[in-house]
């Protein structure tokens, strides 16, 4: 086993990412069993992608390896089964976003709209799974679950100003509703 960062099949839990160690056992994250804790000396583990061979890894490399595993599983971690990819409005395709600073001297930052689309994609689907993972909480009592789900209704609500950018309002932003 290489260490942390591999993605590796377990017989029973399917795909997997390393993710720790704790003395003789690998932490691992399956997309369909959760955090496990694995021995090293389990035979049954395949390596299917090298993990880091160095030190601890930053955390951003434990994301990036996440994302790779976990791909287009994220929705059935929120309980759902959507197969469909989320589209950005024909109207940006090939679109760029400029940031015009005020100070003329300073060059403008083009930003390609199907980049920034998807980095809202990303952080949707991260808060998704922040809120699925809150509301499964075993811990907080329903009482927290509320307090918090509140701020992450009120952070969708910040971002339906990115609502134009999508190609079906299903696929929106929906904040705190008035009423």
């Amino acid at each position: 086993m290489t260490g942390i960062g591999a993605k590796i099949t377990h017989p029973t839990h399917g795909e997997g990412v390393i993710f720790g160690q704790n003395g003789d056992f690998w932490r691992i994250y399956f997309k369909g069993a959760g955090e496990k804790e694995i021995a090293q000396e389990f035979g049954g583990l395949e390596v299917m992608e090298e993990g880091l061979d160095f030190g601890k890894p930053d955390v951003s490399d434990i994301m990036v390896a996440m994302e790779h595993v976990l791909g287009d599983f994220s929705d059935r971690l929120r309980g759902e089964d959507r197969s469909e990819h989320i589209e950005m409005a024909d109207k940006w395709d090939g679109g760029v976003m400029l940031i015009q600073p005020e100070d003329a001297s300073l060059k403008p930052k083009e930003i390609p709209v199907d980049a920034f689309f998807h980095k809202i994609i990303m952080t949707r689907d991260r808060l998704r799974v922040l809120e699925a993972k809150l509301n499964a909480h075993e811990t907080l009592s329903d009482s927290d679950k509320i307090e918090l789900q509140q701020y992450i209704t009120k952070i969708y609500g910040s971002l339906t100003t990115f609502n134009v950018l999508f190609k079906y309002k299903e696929d929106s932003f929906v904040g705190e509703k008035k009423g």
